[in-house]
């Protein structure tokens, strides 16, 4: 009767040391301080308002925490390593990346949590200050940081119809140059079989305007037939 083979993989399994639940503690501990401290190196560094970098923060310093878990859970095994691999395949994120300093930081923060869940803690203790340095002085090189207020009010697309005869440059702006930051014709048609015009422009509001205001006004304009406002994207 043949002998049956040993299992290399089992044997791995087997002789694989278990990490103290003291010393599991530490790590996960060490991680979630230095994905607090990724987290504090992007928010000061960054050019986004509290509201608007809270997710992305929050993201940060979970994800050291994951990679610390995963570290921990793979240790020295290849097998393990393989399977991890693939379970996480079926992960999709939809969401662009804006800025590509922020994937970065997302490389930032695998790289802290990898080193705490791996017990090279010295590797992030290094890391984290220096990346901050350089982030500082990157963020300093390329300005103060200071952007208008009306770079973060998204733009919007207004469609503006008047009949033939009327000049659209006379007549709409004085109340563009009251209500938008920028205003861009963008489109022309012709609406109502030839009769009127369907002006497409591409808007941004001042601080403080709301879109039923630029459209109540533009609405009370003689020779304005219709006004209509979307969502527009940026460029």
């Amino acid at each position: 009767m043949a002998k049956s083979q040993p299992d290399p993989l089992a044997g791995t399994v087997a002789t694989e040391a278990a990490i103290p639940v003291e010393e599991m503690a530490l790590r996960l501990g060490l991680a979630a301080v230095f994905g607090v401290a990724v987290a504090a190196v992007y928010f000061l560094t960054q050019r986004r308002k509290r509201a608007e970098a809270a997710s992305f923060v929050s993201t940060l310093v979970l994800l050291s925490i994951l990679l610390a878990m995963v570290s921990m859970v793979i240790g020295g095994n290849i097998a393990r390593a393989f399977s991890l691999v693939g379970a996480l395949a079926i992960v999709r994120f939809r969401t662009v990346v804006e800025d590509t300093r922020d994937t970065a930081f997302v490389i930032f923060a695998v790289v802290t949590g990898m080193a705490a869940g791996a017990g090279a803690w010295e590797v992030a203790a290094v890391g984290i200050p220096l990346v901050g340095f350089t982030a500082w002085a990157l963020r300093a090189w390329g300005g103060n940081g200071s952007v208008p207020a009306t770079a973060t009010i998204p733009p919007g697309r207004l469609v503006v119809r008047v009949g033939i005869g009327t000049d659209p440059n006379s007549t709409l702006a004085e109340v563009f140059g009251k209500y938008t930051a920028e205003c861009r014709l963008v489109a022309i048609a012709t609406a109502r079989q030839g009769a009127a015009l369907g002006l497409t422009y591409a808007v941004r509001l001042r601080e403080g305007i709301t879109a039923l205001a630029l459209t109540s006004e533009l609405n009370r304009i003689e020779g304005v037939q219709g006004v209509e406002w979307g969502e527009g994207k940026e460029e």
